[in-house]
Parts: structure tokens; C-alpha cells; sequence
């Protein structure tokens, strides 16, 4: 399986991605709540009457349509995460699971690899090649 290098931002994105996993299916179960059953803003003005702005519908729209895109996004990266996830072995998993998604993080790249009974260039290797499917299944390749 030959890997094409991808540029560095990049690899540096996908692996933000990984490390905020699970944040990012909360935030996404969060937005769809409000999105469906509207948001229910604290009410600053407390005490008083009404406020002194007027309502802007368009503005309200653009927020919506905004947050909807960024849901979509959001959904892109957990099901590219989890299509990937998916079909790794478990030898891979483990991986993952150890270098993204433990906290607190205690395990240098050396405990990782000792943890999986693989070398530790091996083990970045496997890192590399799961980065890379992930951003390919997203397009950023």
C-alpha cells in the first residue's frame, strides 16, 4: 500500500479531528437538540419589558444556516472516523484508542508501541496510513 504524502496542515487537522473525537459527537447531539427544538436563549433582559432591538429575521436565518453547515461538517468528520474505525483491526483500534482518545495522554509513542507489541516506527506508520484514509475519505487528499 503505497502512501502519498499529504501536507502537514493537513495531517495536522485530521489528527486534531481524532484527539477531539468524542467532543465533537457531544457538540453534534448538542446542535441537534437546539436545531430541533429551538434554542432557548437566557433572557438578558430580566425585569423588564421589551428589549429595544428589533427582531432581524435575515439574521436569524444566517445563524441557522451557519450552524446547519457546521453540523454537516461535523458529521463528515465523525462518520469518516467512524467508516475508518470501523475497518481496522484490532491491533489498530488499539492504536487509536491509546494515542487519541485516552486522557489523560501518559503513554509517549515508545509505551504505545510496547502496549501493541510493535516496533515504535511501526507504530507511526500504521498512525500515518490511518490519517491518510481518514483525509481521503473527507476529500482533503
Amino acid at each position: 500500500m503505497t502512501i502519498t504524502k499529504i501536507r502537514k496542515g493537513t495531517f495536522q487537522h485530521v489528527e486534531s479531528e481524532l484527539y477531539a473525537y468524542h467532543e465533537t459527537r457531544k457538540e453534534i447531539i448538542r446542535l441537534e437538540n437546539e436545531f430541533l427544538h429551538g434554542s432557548k436563549g437566557d433572557d438578558e433582559n430580566v425585569g423588564g419589558g421589551r428589549g429595544n432591538l428589533p427582531g432581524d429575521p435575515t439574521a436569524t436565518r444566517g445563524t441557522l444556516l451557519a450552524t446547519y453547515r457546521m453540523l454537516n461538517r461535523m458529521r463528515e468528520v465523525v462518520n469518516a472516523i467512524d467508516d475508518v474505525y470501523g475497518r481496522l483491526p484490532a491491533d489498530r483500534k488499539k492504536l487509536i484508542e491509546l494515542k487519541y482518545w485516552r486522557k489523560p495522554q501518559t503513554l509517549t509513542w515508545d509505551g504505545i508501541a510496547l502496549e501493541i507489541g510493535v516496533s515504535r516506527r511501526h507504530a507511526m506508520r500504521w498512525r500515518d496510513g490511518i490519517v491518510y484514509a481518514i483525509a481521503e475519505r473527507l476529500g482533503w487528499v
